[in-house]
């Protein structure tokens, strides 16, 4: 049975490395069941165990949040100058990175505020325009939020592990 948190009954924080096994835990509750609509059970099979794992550059860098309830993690996600993949930096562009909702938490404003908080700090710290690899399933939340679509993508994960994908943006300035 699905849980009926109240809209402010989570707050959010600025990870830190030590939340990696409590990251780690709402990625493999979340994505398997938000994703199974929009790919196969084998492109599943294959990614989800990339997928599902807390990057430790992301929890040490100051800019990868979680939303808490009750001391569990409900939701996270962030936002780095560094382009996903590559590490490569362009002035003015940042990357929105790892975001995840608890399927219990979703369409109460969890990802929304996490994403609001992401906009805000990349804003104060200059950037112009943010870029988000959406997943299939994730892209109308996105574009809820302001996001626009550019064009669709194939994220190499690791060789022979692709995952279709929209990359969308948002300009802040």
């Amino acid at each position: 049975m699905r849980a009926t948190p109240g809209p402010m009954r989570f707050s959010l924080t600025v990870a830190g490395t030590n939340d990696a096994p409590a990251v780690s835990a709402l990625l493999e509750a979340s994505y398997p069941a938000l994703l199974r609509p929009d790919y196969s059970a084998e492109i599943l099979a294959a990614a989800l165990p990339l997928l599902t794992r807390a990057n430790p550059s992301l929890l040490a860098s100051g800019t990868f949040y979680v939303a808490q309830a009750d001391s569990q993690i409900v939701g996270c996600g962030g936002w780095s100058f560094e382009r996903p993949g590559s590490g490569e930096v362009v002035a003015g562009l940042g990357h929105i990175r790892h975001f995840a909702t608890h399927p219990d938490w979703t369409r109460i404003g969890v990802g929304r505020a996490l994403l609001s908080r992401c906009i805000q700090e990349a804003t104060i710290s200059g950037l112009d325009v943010l870029h988000c690899q959406s997943t299939l399933s994730a892209q109308e939340f996105y574009r809820r939020q302001g996001f626009v679509p550019l064009k669709t993508a194939h994220v190499a994960l690791a060789p022979n592990v692709v995952l279709a994908a929209v990359l969308m943006t948002l300009r802040l300035r």
